[in-house]
């Protein structure tokens, strides 16, 4: 695995405030953990973490300076193009992953049945020039889609393991990826690809649906939600343990105290010791706070001292806030440029 090479050479040389792929230090740990943030693209976060004066087209790089990986969220959305994935990886160093999010069309308005065009459509779109940055895909699933055994079993079959695989898939692009498609990648053809779901009908969790994600190795995301969605820190991956926290009391918003943090730190470092990628990425967006919490998160398993003061008790209540301009219409909904943003 390409990038995990690069990434385990990273760790000795990373110094100062300079994140990397965390490795936990108690105990003998095979894998790493990697933590980021849910998508990078947020003015809001101007003046909070990125210096006010930094441009829009150096917020990639300046969150890669301080964390291992990112969770890509334009691709759920709409077909992204190879020159952006082009940019998000020159713009990231060497060992950085991404990993991204599956297309909507699939999982919302296919609901997962004739899936081919359109998953060939995703690999095609540009995504394999991250080439051996290239890390997990997400597939998250709408509150009203039921576990279904037969439609289930099909998609997470058909799913490419390497992206080599993803290449041939690549190649069965319709007409919507024509003359703007990339279909190799420039390095990295034989690093495993990895996908989790993240459910949020409870269907999923019954017995029959657990036992399918474990034969198809698909790893079921441990989702914090605020309640909102069923959560599980059940593993059905032995390669892959993937974390969405977007918010311990209110979605996309607050603070994680230390006591939190160190709690999922803990399930990290277990996953970590039984030979699973873990990555964990905040989508709690509002003031900031998930590039906060990332960082923090990073240092709690690296075994460092905190780099900002710590949350020790959750913070109050705020009112709602204001729609800003870039999340555009539905109300408190993810901007939808790329590199962004889905709940």
């Amino acid at each position: 695995m390409e990038w995990l090479r690069d990434s385990m050479s990273r760790i000795d040389s990373l110094r100062g405030g300079m994140a990397g792929i965390a490795i936990a230090r108690s105990g003998a740990v095979a894998a790493p953990i990697l933590v980021g943030t849910s998508g990078w693209i947020y003015p809001h976060w101007k003046g909070l973490f990125y210096p006010p004066k930094l441009p829009s087209k150096r917020w990639l790089s300046y969150l890669a300076g301080r964390l291992p990986s990112v969770e890509v969220n334009g691709t759920f959305y709409s077909l992204t193009r190879p020159a952006a994935c082009q940019a998000w990886r020159e713009s990231v160093p060497p060992g950085f992953v991404f990993a991204l999010k599956g297309s909507r069309y699939v999982t919302h308005m296919l609901k997962l049945a004739n899936f081919r065009a359109p998953l060939a459509n995703f690999f095609a779109s540009g995504v394999l020039r991250l080439g051996a940055t290239l890390g997990p895909v997400l597939w998250q699933l709408p509150p009203q889609l039921p576990f279904r055994p037969d439609r289930a079993d099909a998609f997470f079959a058909a799913l490419p393991r390497t992206v080599a695989e993803a290449e041939r898939w690549a190649r069965r692009h319709d007409s919507r990826t024509t003359g703007r498609a990339a279909l190799t990648a420039p390095d990295g053809r034989d690093t495993p690809l990895l996908h989790a779901v993240e459910i949020r009908h409870e269907s999923w969790l019954s017995d029959e649906a657990l036992r399918l994600l474990e034969r198809r190795s698909i790893a079921l995301v441990a989702a914090d939600t605020a309640s909102r969605h069923p959560l599980s820190l059940v593993r059905t991956s032995r390669e892959l343990a993937y974390v969405r926290l977007h918010g311990a009391r209110r979605l996309y918003e607050g603070r994680y105290t230390e006591d939190e943090l160190e709690e999922w730190a803990g399930r990290c470092r277990t996953w970590a010791r039984e030979g699973a990628l873990v990555v964990v990425y905040f989508d709690n967006d509002r003031d900031a706070a998930a590039p906060k919490d990332a960082i923090r998160l990073w240092e709690i398993v690296n075994g460092r001292q905190a780099s900002a003061e710590p949350v020790l008790e959750p913070e109050p209540a705020r009112p709602p806030r204001e729609v800003p301009g870039h999340f555009g219409a539905g109300g408190l909904r993810r901007p939808r440029s790329q590199g962004e943003r889905a709940s």
